[in-house]
């Protein structure tokens, strides 16, 4: 049980608030999760909200990519609601269960092709020291360029401010939904 009401409805918001509703059920079909506190505070679900088709729609990651950066930064903030929703998007991109699973285990990325292997390194460098060695970030600058890499750690770093709001409010992760800590 979350530790405050999740908003479920376009009722529970203030007439001055209910188009961020409406553009929340735009992005996603539904409200829940993180979106279900941020609109306590419509406008900031408002602003943040714009995040989620461009990362899905127009970020220059390809999506398998972009999902490894994504599980493994979520992976190491503990996130099961974020966790269990990014999978479910990892799955749909076609990304391989062996490397969902190795993210799930905070495995050793060392036998994944160079590629995938040095976003995984890159994630956990930055989500656990707040810095990346400088040939983990060389390897991937210098093979996709500094647009690519701008978007992966900016993208990956908004699924893990999401993090930060469903652990804070304790919001459950649905009972079909991929969990780390089963």
């Amino acid at each position: 049980m979350s530790r405050y009401t999740p908003v479920t409805s376009k009722a529970e918001m203030g007439s001055e608030s209910e188009h961020v509703f409406d553009q929340v059920m735009g992005v996603f079909g539904r409200v829940r999760g993180p979106f279900s506190m941020l609109l306590h505070s419509p406008e900031l679900a408002e602003r943040l909200l714009p995040m989620v088709p461009f990362a899905r729609e127009i970020c220059a990651v390809d999506p398998k990519l972009r999902q490894i950066a994504i599980l493994a930064a979520v992976r190491e903030r503990d996130a099961n609601y974020v966790w269990a929703a990014q999978v479910d998007v990892a799955r749909r991109v076609g990304l391989r269960e062996l490397v969902i699973d190795l993210l799930r285990a905070k495995g050793d990325p060392s036998d994944l092709p160079p590629e995938e292997r040095d976003i995984v390194l890159y994630m956990r460098q930055l989500m656990r020291a707040n810095r990346v060695q400088q040939s983990v970030f060389d390897a991937l600058k210098d093979r996709q360029g500094v647009q690519w890499l701008v978007e992966l750690t900016a993208v990956a770093n908004f699924y893990v401010a999401l993090c930060g709001v469903v652990n804070a409010f304790d919001v459950p992760v649905p009972p079909e939904g991929d969990r780390f800590d089963s």
